[in-house]
């Protein structure tokens, strides 16, 4: 066999395989094998998404059809799980990344770039990475963008990004334009999504305050406070 250039390519080629399962796959999950993985009532109790009780304000009656005790960690557990199912189950994942990656200046254009400790819970099992990105990433998505933003896209996309190609999801909605409990699920966890950050980041001057600042990398803007935060 090594006698042959042929016999020589392939147990390189084994090696470098061997090689980097070691450096990519068994090293990494030794590393983190021992670190404790959230669960999602843990993640809820880390505190209540302004933009949650911010549909349950808006939308008081058909917020209460679907979580009786109001903007709670309970319900908020219960919005996040159903959330990520309804992302999954629309093969949101296939056009939307969940991970900004250390290359092509995509901290620019995303936010910071994604740490491993930002999977370590049950709502990233499996993680979703996604397979392209037709839409942008949404790793970095908490509080860019309103309630009733994220409603209109859902239920017309091109009405808010004209050059939109992501279809309509009108099941989101009840008969009178309204969300209802997938609808509410869904948003709310879109607008979890990066909300474990210090900061919410702002990019192409979508956040309030300032205009972007070209000789910054990434202009911050303070993250809402959630509910029960004090402001002093």
């Amino acid at each position: 066999m090594f006698e042959s250039k042929a016999g020589v390519f392939l147990i390189a080629g084994l090696l470098f395989f061997a090689i980097a399962f070691l450096a990519m796959g068994l090293v990494p999950w030794t590393i983190y094998m021992d670190e404790k993985e959230l669960t999602v009532h843990e993640l809820a109790a880390d505190g209540i998404l302004h933009e949650f009780v911010d549909l349950a304000e808006r939308f008081p009656d058909r917020f209460r059809q679907y979580f009786p005790d109001g903007p709670t960690t309970e319900a908020l557990a219960q919005a996040l799980t159903l959330g990520r199912q309804v992302y999954v189950a629309e093969a949101c994942w296939h056009c939307h990344s969940q991970q900004v990656r250390p290359v092509s200046n995509e901290e620019d254009r995303w936010g910071p770039v994604s740490h491993a400790r930002e999977y370590q819970n049950v709502l990233q099992r499996p993680v979703l990475f996604g397979t392209r990105r037709v839409g942008p990433d949404l790793a970095r998505e908490a509080a860019r963008r309103s309630n009733g933003w994220h409603m209109a896209h859902f239920y017309k996309p091109t009405a808010v990004v004209p050059t939109s190609v992501m279809p309509e999801y009108p099941w989101f909605f009840d008969e009178e334009g309204y969300p209802n409990e997938r609808g509410f699920a869904i948003i709310t966890y879109v607008q979890w999504l990066g909300s474990w950050l210090d900061k919410y980041p702002y990019y192409y001057d979508e956040g309030p305050g300032e205009p972007h600042n070209a000789d910054n990398e990434i202009a911050a803007a303070p993250a809402p406070p959630r509910n029960g935060d004090s402001d002093g």
